[in-house]
């Protein structure tokens, strides 16, 4: 199975990636939503299995790769538990502790 995970941050998608297990499994650091996009596209034309997102993309980001995708593969967010908002809250700040 070829897996990717895409990380949302001050990143260059072209520069700031890794791959491991013979390049199976890799992770790409994209600056926008946009990147991420055009990131999962070609994910696609590549032949990923699967694509997970850091939990910066939220619900809604998550949504706009899947169409990106044209929903041809799995797409899944990482979240937290409720319990934890107030750790999330301090190290990235109110928007990204939304579970």
């Amino acid at each position: 199975m070829k897996f990717a995970f895409l990380i949302l941050g001050d990143f260059d998608s072209c520069r700031d990636r890794a791959l491991i297990h013979n390049g199976d499994a890799q992770i790409i650091g994209v600056s926008s939503l946009e990147d991420a996009c055009l990131w999962a596209k070609e994910l696609c034309r590549q032949g990923v299995d699967c694509i997970e997102l850091c939990g910066a993309f939220e619900e809604t980001g998550a949504r706009q790769v899947i169409a990106a995708t044209e929903n041809q593969v799995p797409v899944g967010y990482v979240v937290h538990l409720p319990e934890q908002d107030s750790l999330f809250t301090t190290l990235f700040g109110e928007k990204e502790a939304q579970p």
